[in-house]
């Protein structure tokens, strides 16, 4: 069992997994601190744990636990400093008129649609031997990954007259909330659903009173991930302390 600092339940444990492929750097095996059991984290447990740098997926609570590397960083945005860059913005004039809708948290086949889509476009390596095999990720991963929470979470629905767009799932906590995933429509090569859809969680935070919005783990060496450097200004978790970030120099470990 491992001792966390601030004020964890003693009804909690913590377990470390076993060794997987990193699904952010292929070439490494990673382990995550797992927090069990899952259905024990409510909403109070989860706002201690998030922010010591924890994550959530479906029912599980996860925070990197690699002996050799510290590749993943905790990071968040300062949503009441946040001012959009040029680009930002260019991105929610062209999106702006997209209708919004929040949403209970559950499966929705339309949403399932768009997801598997999304996931074999942008999350999809062909293999060596030449051999193109679809993804397969069925309902029920689905279900278990992103319509299963013990916190309070939304869906949020984008759609375009009445095409859906993007959706996303999100987190809401004590002083801020957590983007836990977004998946979006990838056929028009021009548009800029992930940079809006950033954008439109930093002010909706802002609009909830609410001054971070969370954005998971920043990896330098990740190009799924470094894009969350571009939203300023951003805090990162660094041993026990979140302090201002920066991006750590080529020769350097964050």
């Amino acid at each position: 069992m491992n001792q966390l600092n601030h004020r964890q339940p003693q009804r909690l444990r913590f377990d470390v997994s076993t060794a997987y492929r990193c699904g952010y750097l292929p070439s490494k095996l990673a382990k995550s601190l797992i927090v069990s059991p899952p259905n024990r984290v409510g909403v109070d447990e989860y706002d201690d744990l998030i922010h010591q740098g924890f994550r959530r997926s479906g029912e599980y609570v996860y925070r990197p636990h690699c002996e050799l590397c510290q590749a993943c960083v905790p990071v968040r945005l300062m949503v009441n400093a946040f001012t959009p860059s040029r680009s930002q913005k260019r991105a929610w004039k062209q999106h702006n008129g997209l209708t919004i809708k929040i949403l209970p948290i559950a499966f929705y086949e339309e949403h399932y649609q768009l997801y598997t889509a999304y996931q074999q476009a942008r999350h999809y390596d062909p293999p060596t031997n030449g051999e193109h095999d679809r993804i397969e990720e069925d309902a029920e991963q689905y279900e278990n990954f992103l319509c299963k929470s013990n916190v309070e979470t939304v869906l949020v629905e984008f759609r375009e007259h009445d095409a859906l767009k993007m959706v996303s799932v999100i987190d809401l906590i004590q002083n801020g909330v957590s983007a836990v995933y977004t998946f979006y429509d990838t056929t028009d090569a021009t548009s800029s659903y992930g940079t809006f859809n950033v954008v439109w969680q930093a002010l909706w935070a802002k609009q909830l009173n609410l001054p971070y919005l969370y954005l998971g783990y920043w990896i330098k060496d990740s190009k799924k991930m470094t894009y969350k450097q571009k939203y300023q200004p951003l805090e990162m978790r660094i041993g026990d302390t979140w302090i201002p970030f920066h991006a750590p120099q080529p020769d350097s470990h964050p």
